[in-house]
């Protein structure tokens, strides 16, 4: 079985990124599994704190499903145009300390997909992750993207995902980067 962790970046109850990786969950192809990860404790990161009391436990647990995992998917959503600031703290608290950065994220299979309520989906975001992914020695996959645009339209009142067009679209996607993170395994 080829585990991959998705991380959504909004922490809104009623996230259009976090319903997206649920539809991923029941759209992933045989031999799979998407596992959620979650970045609601992880506080502000500062280095004072790091040095006085280490690495807090939420950010220790998403370190180790992220080095456990067969690939990476973050589920982006786009604010003013960028990453959200919640989504770059914790993949920053997930990089210390600097040693640690091989191990988890060194090659890593890595895809970016978002889902976002204006027209452009999140590509700006997606763009703006590019060199952190880089900077952490990520594999990112580029074969396929996924950006929900006017979000609000595709998912119903309870973040069911019931757009046709665009479950065949995700899951192609999720079907590509898993062969992609299971061949990064073998």
């Amino acid at each position: 079985m080829v585990r991959i962790l998705g991380i959504s970046g909004s922490l809104r109850q009623a996230s259009f990124n976090t319903a997206l990786l649920r539809a991923a969950q029941e759209l992933m192809p045989e031999g799979t599994e998407l596992v959620s990860g979650s970045i609601a404790e992880i506080p502000l990161y500062n280095g004072d704190d790091e040095t006085a009391s280490g690495i807090p436990s939420a950010v220790q647990e998403l370190k180790e499903q992220i080095a456990g995992a067969a690939g990476l998917l973050l589920f982006t959503p786009e604010y003013n145009n960028s990453m959200p600031g919640v989504f770059k703290n914790a993949i920053d608290w997930a990089s210390r300390p600097a040693s640690d950065i091989g191990r988890v994220f060194g090659g890593k299979p890595v895809a970016l997909l978002g889902a976002s309520p204006g027209g452009f989906g999140t590509i700006l975001s997606q763009d703006a992750w590019l060199s952190v992914l880089r900077t952490l020695g990520t594999r990112p996959w580029f074969e396929g993207r996924v950006m929900v645009s006017r979000a609000g339209s595709v998912f119903d009142a309870k973040g069911r995902l019931t757009d046709e067009q665009t479950r065949i679209r995700l899951a192609a996607f999720l079907a590509g980067f898993a062969d992609f993170a299971g061949a990064q395994r073998g």
